[in-house]
């Protein structure tokens, strides 16, 4: 893959959770495997997510719930990133507490990748190359 072109994930924390350890790991090992990483770090809403990823171009957006609130907050950025016209084309990507029984819920509403607490950063890059779409 070293002729195509660097992957731009866009990483956030929405909501008000506060636990971003996880997520700052993901974006070091991300930038370390060679991608650019946009982290726009904790609180962030869905709007701003939208905006950063319709600006920046991102070939992912990866989100980091760790308070319960992940459909709530998923609904939420889907409706945006439809508003904005981008739904389906950078990858939607999930990480944090995730129970099972919501995966499928989460898929349903878009969510291309879900990846529980103490998932491997090489597993969530591999999955980002191996899935992401060609760009127009």
């Amino acid at each position: 893959m070293a002729d195509s072109p660097v992957c731009r994930v866009l990483l956030a924390k929405m909501g008000l959770d506060g636990h971003d350890r996880g997520v700052k790991v993901l974006a070091r090992g991300l930038r370390d495997a060679g991608m650019e990483v946009v982290y726009l770090g904790m609180r962030v809403t869905p709007e701003e997510v939208a905006a950063v990823a319709l600006q920046e171009g991102v070939d992912a957006i990866g989100i980091s719930v760790l308070s319960g609130a992940h459909l709530r907050l998923t609904r939420r950025l889907v409706a945006v990133l439809q508003t904005q016209g981008i739904m389906g084309e950078p990858l939607l990507l999930l990480g944090g507490t995730i129970p099972d029984g919501d995966v499928e819920s989460l898929r349903q509403l878009g969510v291309d990748g879900v990846f529980p607490v103490g998932t491997m950063v090489p597993e969530i890059e591999r999955f980002i190359r191996e899935n992401r779409r060609e760009r127009p």
